[in-house]
């Protein structure tokens, strides 16, 4: 009897010495902030691919495009502080597009063909500067300006994923607000509000898993509405290096289908998803971005 309270004693001790680290690591909390250094160019390889696919009465089509890319950052200053300003901009593109029953047309800008003229506006703006930024150690944006053909993010967020002011926990979420513009079937301009919700999903051998919702808050009973919005409203997960301060990579994806957008007959599905992965980078490229400065946009 009692050598056996003494073992179970004993493995009562060994149980709560195992659960000790365990509860530490659910209590851990975490600083996320975005970490640079002047000079470096960070490099991130995007993949986005999406098919379309819309009914009008006995009417189909089916639209898919893929574009590869490789998006650049020329960290130009980090201050005391840690706010960044870095420039941005594509170094190389590989596209193609397909519409119903068309050829399908491709282009990849490493090669020396010229390019079609679908994507000619893309391949100007190849190896240039398309803006400049100034963010805070959260990515919260203080200043930016923007070059020719300006920005869209379609649901991607924004140039830096917002990271909280405060430390967080595992479970620990915070929000986003943006607005997004669209007009009803009687060409009435609305304003729907979203926010973005971001969940610190775990933490493991110092990268922070978060995952990403959007979320309308303005109510949408409209369907040409609707339709607008399919491409703004995303679902993800980004994987964050909290020592480095950078995002590893990231992937989106949209799944939605409205119907009565134009008429009962009618029917849009739209389907795609976005990755991106940090490239391996150096700390200093002779290769930068053209700059306003050294070219007439």
């Amino acid at each position: 009897m009692f050598r056996r309270s003494m073992t179970t004693l004993a493995l009562g001790m060994l149980c709560a010495a195992g659960a000790a680290p365990l509860t530490a690591a659910a209590e851990a909390d975490y600083a996320l902030q975005y970490k640079f250094r002047q000079g470096e160019q960070v490099r991130y390889r995007v993949v986005h691919m999406a098919k379309t696919k819309t009914r009008m009465g006995d009417t189909e089509e089916t639209s898919q495009v893929r574009t590869v890319s490789v998006k650049v950052w020329d960290i130009t200053e980090v201050n005391d502080e840690g706010d960044t300003r870095f420039n941005h901009g594509v170094a190389s593109v590989e596209m193609s597009q397909q519409a119903g029953d068309a050829e399908e047309i491709r282009w990849d800008s490493t090669s020396d063909d010229i390019p079609p003229v679908q994507f000619s506006q893309v391949a100007e703006r190849l190896g240039r500067t398309l803006g400049s930024v100034l963010i805070n150690s959260q990515g919260q944006v203080k200043e930016r300006s923007e070059g020719s053909g300006g920005s869209s993010s379609l649901g991607m967020g924004d140039v830096t994923m917002p990271l909280p002011a405060n430390r967080v926990k595992v479970g620990d979420n915070w929000a986003v607000p943006r607005e997004v513009r669209a007009r009803n079937e009687a060409g009435t301009q609305k304003i729907i509000k979203i926010r973005e919700l971001y969940t610190l999903e775990k933490v493991q051998t110092g990268v922070a898993t978060i995952s990403v919702r959007s979320e309308p808050l303005t109510p949408i009973e409209d369907q040409a509405v609707k339709s607008q919005l399919v491409q703004q409203l995303s679902n993800g997960t980004i994987r964050f290096d909290i020592d480095a301060g950078r995002v590893l990579s990231r992937q989106l994806d949209w799944d939605e289908t409205v119907v009565g957008f134009q008429g009962a007959s009618s029917m849009m599905e739209y389907r795609a998803r976005l990755t991106e992965e940090l490239e391996a980078s150096e700390s200093q490229r002779t290769a930068r971005l053209v700059t306003p400065e050294d070219a007439d946009y």
